[in-house]
């Protein structure tokens, strides 16, 4: 399946487990919900220092540069750039914004081992998906790498599965309705905590 057509059927898989559940306003033009469109301002090179100046996921409030190699950030035709903490937020992005084209779509190269991961492009990466690498937003692992030697190196150290940027978005849709669960679960018990101790 081409991603063009796979964008245009993921917000069904999303389905309403992604939509908060607070009343939205509306786009005048077309209805769509106003929070889903991206509310950083455009700018035609969004890669430039992206985690100073998009250090929080839009979707989860993660910190980026926390999770700087599992970032991605998705860059609109119209210049929007959508920063997040993983695939997870950016297929959220890329459900949500449908009727948005992406002219780009970045992901944090594992093979690189700088201090903080440099974004490549999703098209160009190998992702391993489903090994023992803890993943970010998700039970299942999706994990990028520039080099397919060094995804193949990790998987065979870490088990899962290589695939390419489509394969790993289909299994991040795939795996959505159990990993919101997870998520609410997860959050859930970070506030019991905090309630405990305070």
């Amino acid at each position: 399946m081409k991603r063009r057509d796979l964008l245009k059927f993921s917000l069904a898989a999303v389905g309403l487990a992604a939509v908060p559940a607070r009343a939205a306003e509306s786009c005048p033009d077309d209805g769509t919900p106003a929070q889903f469109v991206p509310k950083k301002p455009a700018n035609p090179q969004p890669l430039d220092n992206d985690i100073d100046k998009y250090p929080k996921c839009p979707y989860c409030g993660m910190d980026r540069k926390q999770y700087h190699h599992s970032r991605m950030l998705v860059h609109y035709t119209d210049d929007l750039p959508d920063a997040t903490c993983s695939l997870h937020c950016a297929s959220l992005s890329l459900a949500l914004n449908i009727d948005r084209e992406p002219k780009a779509i970045y992901v944090a190269d594992n093979t690189s081992a700088a201090e903080i991961k440099p974004l490549i492009e999703a098209d160009k990466a190998t992702f391993l998906v489903g090994s023992q690498i803890k993943g970010v937003m998700t039970k299942r692992s999706k994990v990028a790498y520039g080099s397919e030697e060094a995804a193949k190196a990790s998987q065979a150290a870490n088990g899962g599965e290589l695939v390419n940027f489509d394969q790993a978005l289909l299994t991040v849709y795939t795996d959505m309705s159990q990993d919101v669960v997870m998520i609410r679960k997860n959050r859930a018990e970070r506030r019991k905590r905090a309630q405990q101790k305070g």
